[in-house]
């Protein structure tokens, strides 16, 4: 599992040729998350996966978002940014349906205040599985934030239950640069044994 998680990396630099069939990426991605584990097994993770013109319809939307409020000497930077994802093969849209999150919280009201915090527990682990997955595939990806400035939108394109809470974008694709050496801080900074 550590060799999986060390060829999982962020990668911007990505294409459309994928080294796999759409329809098996697709099945990769729903697999990732249907193991992801969930508090209470809630299995709250939710996802659009979005291939060809319909990812290129997402960056579309999200470009236009950011021109209304990216101020216009900064724009360009920001829309070849947008293009750098629209370049790639598809994109997973990451949500965190709330019914089953508000379903525990009246079933257990001793810890109805931890649910919402253990839903955004329960899409980390969901992003991390399926980034990680597609790794394993050599398909790049990285991890994009631009909810909740899209999620209007987004929910009217894709006919988005009420319920579910956007919280992340993966683009994916091909893998067309090589990946920067990556540096971690000291150990001694970052973790304590005792025994």
């Amino acid at each position: 599992m550590l060799d999986k998680l060390k060829k999982r990396r962020t990668q911007y630099a990505l294409g459309k040729n994928l080294p796999i069939p759409e329809a098996q990426v697709d099945t990769l991605i729903r697999e990732a998350i249907r193991l992801s584990p969930s508090s209470f097994n809630s299995q709250s993770s939710r996802a659009v996966i979005l291939f060809g013109k319909e990812s290129d319809k997402f960056w579309n939307i999200t470009r236009e978002a950011l021109r209304a409020v990216v101020p216009a000497a900064d724009f360009e930077g920001t829309s070849k940014k947008i293009d750098s994802f629209a370049n790639g093969a598809g994109t997973v849209l990451f949500f965190e349906d709330q019914e089953p999150v508000k379903a525990l919280q009246a079933s257990f009201p001793l810890y109805a205040h931890n649910f919402p915090i253990w839903s955004e527990h329960s899409t980390g682990i969901a992003q991390l599985a399926v980034w990680t997955t597609l790794a394993d595939a050599d398909i790049g990806a990285s991890l994009q934030h631009y909810h909740p400035l899209v999620d209007a939108d987004v929910a009217k394109a894709w006919n988005i239950p009420a319920s579910w809470k956007l919280t992340a974008q993966m683009p994916f694709g091909s893998n067309e640069a090589a990946f920067q050496e990556k540096t971690f801080i000291d150990d001694e900074v970052r973790f304590r044994t005792h025994s």
